[in-house]
């Protein structure tokens, strides 16, 4: 099924509701929530997800896990999704907090095919094998660090907010020090607590989240550029480090 709200479907007898989404550009889906468990996967585009204590990253061909029950709003970067609802009670190995995954061949090509099915489908045949076959290949799934934590409420989180919307490398602490009138040294305290790390990390790993979207046009060495890298290499150093694999495997 395609452009439908799951909301329709939901009292459906079925474990997987498969549904996929067309959006237009930079489209917002504000502050929402699933009884179901959501699979969440880009067919194009890159999508930004954000919860109460974080916010993840899903380039093309990524897809991200969504708990049952989990606030969140997502940001949708001329993307075109294939999403699985899934009752909670048929994945109890779900996690309890968002994660991105990588899709493998099998997996990717299960996803189309079971997004191609109307409901309702034929559960104890060639459908119901598909939707399963789905839901064994997720088990297998690779997390990847596509993330970057949130402070839970408060000006410390408007900051980090309004930092992932328009990342500056010219930031510093002192500026951020001054906009919530404290010293740098208690923000660096009241930061830790908040994220578990300090805000200069914070602010390292929130530019180098935002080239992933960049590098759906840009090249390397002007992503790079537009991060205040001083060459290539040191901004495809720093991304592999963090992310585990060089910007080219996302571009």
């Amino acid at each position: 099924m395609r452009n439908v709200p799951v909301s329709e479907f939901d009292h459906q007898p079925f474990d997987v509701l498969p549904i996929g989404t067309d959006y237009p550009p930079d489209h917002l889906l504000a502050r929402h929530e699933h009884r179901r468990a959501q699979l969440l996967y880009g067919a194009s585009g890159v999508m930004l997800v954000e919860t109460d204590d974080g916010s993840w990253t899903v380039p093309t061909d990524r897809a991200v896990l969504i708990p049952p029950g989990v606030p969140h709003e997502v940001r949708m970067l001329d993307v075109s999704t294939w999403s699985l609802y899934v009752e909670p009670d048929a994945v109890p190995w779900w996690p309890s907090r968002c994660a991105v995954v990588e899709v493998g061949p099998l997996l990717r090509e299960v996803l189309r095919a079971a997004n191609a099915l109307d409901v309702p489908y034929d559960d104890g045949g060639r459908d119901g094998t598909l939707v399963r076959l789905a839901l064994h290949e997720l088990q297998r799934v690779a997390p990847i660090p596509l993330s970057i934590s949130l402070p839970p409420r408060g000006v410390l989180r408007d900051l980090c907010r309004a930092y992932l919307a328009e990342p500056d490398v010219h930031v510093t602490n002192a500026d951020w020090a001054r906009a919530v009138a404290v010293s740098e040294r208690t923000l660096d305290r009241h930061f830790r607590a908040a994220t578990g790390v300090g805000p200069a990390s914070w602010r390292v790993r929130a530019r180098l989240l935002s080239s992933l979207p960049a590098l759906r046009r840009g090249t390397v060495t002007e992503v790079a550029g537009r991060l205040g890298y001083a060459t290539p290499a040191a901004f495809t150093a720093a991304f592999s480090k963090a992310f585990g694999a060089p910007p080219s495997r996302f571009r």
